[in-house]
């Protein structure tokens, strides 16, 4: 299912959930350091940068064009971290990746375009600046803390079925486990 915007093009699940990608992008593989980028609605808060799925796109490649366009960085993408339902009025569901960034450009598209801003912030200090404002994003990094993995695991994940998915919800204060590690 798709829904047309100017210059966009949003995808559906078969639920009715917009399908977004987005990743946690790390200094190194200690993952102890993430970039957030400034919101482009509301550019005084932070954000962990993702979007939605193109048509015919698979998450992990949407994940890293995401990364490309908001963040201006490229990496080795690493391990699924969870799917996140975000159940308001939005319905989203976003696949949510590690990557651990090995280049980062001084001018990106979203730099020049919409004045976007990126920063290097500790795990600790990146949840409380999204608990208010971006609670499930937050989760990300909760759930990211609960798993205890020391490195990105190197895996790249290039497709997935719902089977082999992690389903995340604000509401919920346990994970599932998962075949996708």
């Amino acid at each position: 299912m798709m829904k047309f915007k100017p210059n966009q093009t949003r995808t559906y699940d078969g639920e009715g959930f917009k399908k977004r990608a987005a990743c946690l992008c790390f200094r190194n593989e200690r993952e102890d350091e993430v970039l957030l980028v400034s919101s482009s609605r509301y550019p005084d808060q932070w954000i962990v940068p993702g979007g939605g799925l193109e048509p015919e796109e698979e998450p992990g490649g949407a994940a890293a064009r995401e990364v490309f366009e908001e963040a201006g960085v490229k990496g080795k993408l690493g391990r699924l971290l969870g799917v996140f339902e975000q159940n308001q009025a939005r319905k989203h569901r976003t696949y949510v990746y590690v990557l651990t960034v090995t280049e980062v450009l001084e001018h990106w598209e979203d730099s020049v375009n919409i004045g976007r801003k990126r920063e290097w912030f500790k795990i600790e200090d990146a949840i409380k600046v999204l608990q208010c404002h971006k609670p499930v994003q937050a989760e990300y990094l909760e759930k990211l803390k609960l798993d205890c993995s020391p490195t990105n695991g190197n895996t790249v994940v290039s497709s997935l079925s719902d089977s082999n998915s992690i389903y995340v919800t604000s509401s919920q204060t346990s994970v599932m486990p998962s075949t996708v590690r």
